[in-house]
């Protein structure tokens, strides 16, 4: 049964606002619980975040697909899996969500509900950093979906995000929307607006890299059965 477009926007937005209480929350808790040991606090927010993000796309994989993310809804439409119009609806809904879930996380540790973080991360490592972690990302996503295995993916973004947090000098943000909204935060997760569009660039090369992967690894790909598998793992994570 086709799902209307406004329930898949709640859906991406309540997603997205979640995902970024869920980053930028476990951020602040453990400069709290941990201060002054950066390597602590890196795994703490990383292991909270990977559990979190499991739940989340198990939560609303069915409805919405689970992007949460820009870069995944453009590559689901370059594949034929959603329409453009829907990429141009989902991307503000995601983006709002990650502005809102930033603002969430600040109120609960009872910090002020905006605050612009001065954490600059544009060097040349993080953004290189940035190009690969979104580029292991989508192939995750995609080779699994295009491979049938659309039931794993849950499990191995939450394991990938959880891994790249280590692997990657930039902690892997991956995602244009939760790069935006930890913008808001002057805390452990958060990102200074002079090094947002340079991060965002990044993560659209990764993105485009990764398309022309997936292209040449499982080439032959129609957009009929890029729709298939976003409907059959929409089916997987209901049952």
């Amino acid at each position: 049964m086709s799902i209307t477009l406004w329930r898949r926007l709640i859906a991406e937005f309540l997603g997205s606002a979640m995902l970024a209480a869920v980053v930028i929350g476990s951020g602040i808790a453990a400069q709290q619980l941990s201060p002054n040991n950066v390597g602590l606090e890196l795994l703490e927010n990383a292991i909270v975040t990977g559990a979190g993000l499991f739940a989340i796309i198990v939560m609303f994989a069915s409805i919405s697909g689970a992007h949460f993310n820009p870069v995944v809804s453009i590559m689901d439409a370059s594949f034929g899996g959603i329409s453009w119009r829907d990429v141009v609806a989902y991307v503000p809904a995601q983006i709002a969500g990650c502005v809102s879930g930033a603002i969430a996380a600040n109120v609960m540790f009872s910090l002020a509900a905006v605050s612009i973080s001065t954490h600059h991360r544009a060097s040349g490592p993080h953004l290189f950093s940035e190009v690969i972690a979104t580029f292991g990302l989508l192939l995750v996503i995609f080779l699994l979906a295009r491979t049938e295995r659309s039931s794993f993916t849950p499990a191995a973004v939450a394991a990938y995000i959880t891994a790249a947090y280590f692997f990657c000098s930039s902690t892997s943000f991956a995602n244009p929307a939760i790069t935006i909204g930890r913008m808001f935060s002057n805390t452990f997760a958060g990102i200074a607006p002079s090094s947002v569009v340079a991060f965002i660039l990044a993560q659209l090369v990764g993105a485009a890299l990764a398309i022309g992967i997936v292209r040449l690894l499982v080439p032959g790909m129609t957009s009929q059965e890029a729709e298939d598998l976003f409907v059959s793992s929409h089916h997987e994570t209901r049952n």
